[in-house]
């Protein structure tokens, strides 16, 4: 069920909002884990037992690391962690890990080895990562272990974060679980997130995307460049608006129901430089490789090589975590490869307004492995982006997509700078405004709009 389809607005949401209000407190986590395992169950009823599975396995193995002495928690925090990522790894990546021993079998003259194809569960690396930060947590403050099931089962489960995040520590809600306010101020306020939200995935992020589709479309071959830059600057603004619009009706449908959820999007595309970009992008993402990898590794506390390696192998995982196929692989070390220039080549030599950018630059390019359904297509998108077809004169821009892609590309960069935000966060002028860019959205969504979510994949 998406937040941004009218079922949820007009029948699911007012549901839950109107019962969860009427119930006292005490009855009100029982009510939001059924609703949240209800919109789980939504669109593929069946991946509800993994979801109900992995709640259950952290649950137990979170009593465990609790009651253990140091070493055996240690042990405890290994066997459950180790649970979640092959539950992680069965459903995300045997497929692509088949298909590679396969293609390696064939290359030595081998058969070709084929298992049944395993679908998705959607957000599964959302609440896996979720539940490991819960065994963390417990095992760094045994003081947080809950025994309280219907506790751990909704902070896994609670279904404005469920789906596509952001990726919410234990620490820092599992004290609302027990006790948190709730009042008009609140409410008001995270309906008013919640809509610039809608508006910024209804109305930016869709229309960049059919400019985006209608562009990759196309084969790379056939693609002149300004055709090819255009499709790749609608891409990056829709996937900024995409996400961190679910981002925001996240943070403000939790801000509703008494939790505060942390800020996963801080206008990433005026970043000066790429650290700074990942301070800024996908910030829960981001933070939860620092806090569980990278620091743990060493973090830069060691050698300039093994600091290098660190690196590397966050941004590996980076990638890994996105997705399995070697366009995300490619990603994600691009990334790493750009850090270790920044960290240990650039080392603060370039003017600012060079680092921004380079910065965006870098992150435009690298969009075209992540938008691409493979390393060919990938490559032939960057020949043609950087005039490798120049024989090729292209049919016009407005053919594929219409005068529309002017508007689109403006607005987009328009709202993705600062001044958007204090907008959105104005109790004044803010929620008048709100009101209008609800009718707005909902008018779109009436016309049966183009209307996917990028993240629902991860």
């Amino acid at each position: 069920m998406l937040f941004s389809s009218l079922i949820f607005l007009c029948v699911f949401l007012p549901f839950t909002l109107a019962v969860y209000f009427l119930l006292p407190f005490c009855f009100r986590n029982v009510f939001l884990l059924l609703v949240s395992l209800f919109f789980y169950a939504w669109g593929e009823p069946t991946f509800l037992v993994v979801m109900i599975s992995s709640i259950v396995w952290n649950y137990l193995w979170g009593l465990a690391i609790g009651r253990s002495p140091e070493n055996g928690g240690k042990a405890a925090l290994a066997v459950g962690t180790a649970g979640n990522l092959l539950l992680l790894f069965w459903f995300k990546y045997l497929n692509f890990s088949v298909s590679v021993i396969s293609q390696l079998s064939e290359c030595f003259g081998g058969s070709p080895v084929t298992i049944r194809e395993i679908f998705l569960p959607i957000g599964i690396s959302f609440f896996t990562f979720q539940s490991i930060s819960y065994l963390a947590d417990v095992y760094r403050d045994r003081s947080m272990c809950r025994k309280n099931f219907v506790d751990i089962a909704l902070y896994i489960s609670l279904f404005p974060q469920l789906i596509a995040g952001p990726i919410v520590r234990y620490g820092s809600i599992c004290r609302e679980l027990d006790r948190r306010e709730h009042g008009f101020e609140q409410v008001a306020d995270g309906l008013q997130r919640f809509i610039f939200g809608l508006g910024v995935k209804v109305l930016l992020a869709n229309p960049a995307g059919t400019i985006a589709d209608a562009v990759f479309r196309v084969s790379a071959g056939q693609l002149a460049a300004h055709q090819a830059w255009v499709g790749i600057a609608a891409y990056t603004l829709q996937i900024y608006f995409d996400f961190s619009g679910y981002s925001s009706m996240a943070i403000g449908l939790g801000r509703i129901f008494g939790f505060h959820f942390p800020e996963n999007f801080n206008y990433p595309y005026i970043a000066g430089s790429i650290s700074d970009f990942w301070r800024r992008w996908h910030i829960s993402l981001s933070t939860w490789f620092r806090d569980y990898v990278y620091i743990p590794l060493g973090g830069s506390r060691v050698s300039e090589r093994r600091t290098a390696l660190n690196l590397l192998t966050v941004f590996f995982l980076t990638g890994v975590w996105h997705g399995a196929a070697w366009t995300f692989l490619v990603w994600g070390v691009w990334y790493g490869i750009l850090l270790l220039v920044e960290k240990f080549l650039f080392r603060d030599r370039l003017p600012g307004w060079l680092m921004r950018i380079w910065t965006l630059a870098a992150v435009v390019n690298g969009w075209v492995f992540f938008r691409s359904d493979s390393l060919g297509a990938a490559w032939g998108y960057l020949r043609a982006m950087y005039g490798g077809n120049a024989g090729v004169a292209g049919s016009a821009i407005m053919e594929l997509t219409g005068y529309r892609w002017i508007v689109v590309l403006v607005s987009g960069v328009l709202f993705a700078l600062p001044w958007s935000g204090r907008i959105r966060d104005d109790r004044s002028w803010g929620r008048l405004l709100s009101i209008f860019v609800l009718v707005l959205a909902i008018a779109a969504l009436a016309k049966g709009a183009y209307n996917p979510f990028l993240y629902f994949r991860f």
